[in-house]
């Protein structure tokens, strides 16, 4: 991805960033390598025998529901908090209604500072709030996650995308 700095990506895949307890945000527009970096960051803290774990932002708020109603939040968020490197993908694609905002709040919350997480987001963390649907939640979220944190914002044109003729990739959908 020509919009990133090689020592920047060269530092996150030396994992120095779980050693240090810290997070990464990737922020861009669809097709543009959010979800691949992140998979390739976990793939090398599988290779260094780190527990990771990647879920799209609504299945984990799906399996935080789940796991509320059967009363075994306590257990799935200790799952969670105790991952080394949580990628969580899609953050912003839908929206998140105000009980999964308060679920991932405690989850961000049992990480701050103790583990990693990375986010990929197609919405700028200003913008959380309606993803959230409550800016105080939201504000929340993005103070923990961005405390000690890379954030990454990627730029271009989508791989998906990139064949089409510049007349046809504007229009209704063609």
């Amino acid at each position: 991805q020509p919009s990133l700095s090689r020592p920047v990506v060269e530092e996150l895949a030396s994992l120095g960033f779980l050693e240090r307890r810290e997070n990464v945000v990737l922020v861009g527009s669809p097709g543009v390598g959010k979800t691949h970096m992140a998979v390739a960051i976990g793939v090398e803290a599988v290779r260094a025998r780190k527990l990771t774990y990647f879920v799209d932002c609504q299945r984990l708020v799906g399996d935080l529901k789940r796991a509320a109603e059967k009363g075994a939040l306590e257990r799935r968020m200790r799952f969670y908090a105790h991952l080394s490197l949580l990628i969580v993908d899609e953050v912003g694609y839908l929206d998140v209604d105000k009980e999964g905002a308060d679920l991932l709040f405690q989850l961000v919350s049992r990480r701050y500072e103790r583990r990693s997480t990375i986010v990929t987001t197609n919405v700028g963390i200003g913008a959380w709030a309606k993803v959230f649907g409550d800016p105080v939640v939201a504000s929340a979220i993005a103070d923990r996650l961005c405390h000690h944190c890379t954030v990454l914002k990627i730029t271009g044109r989508s791989y998906r995308t990139k064949d089409l003729a510049p007349d046809r990739d504007a229009g209704s959908g063609a």
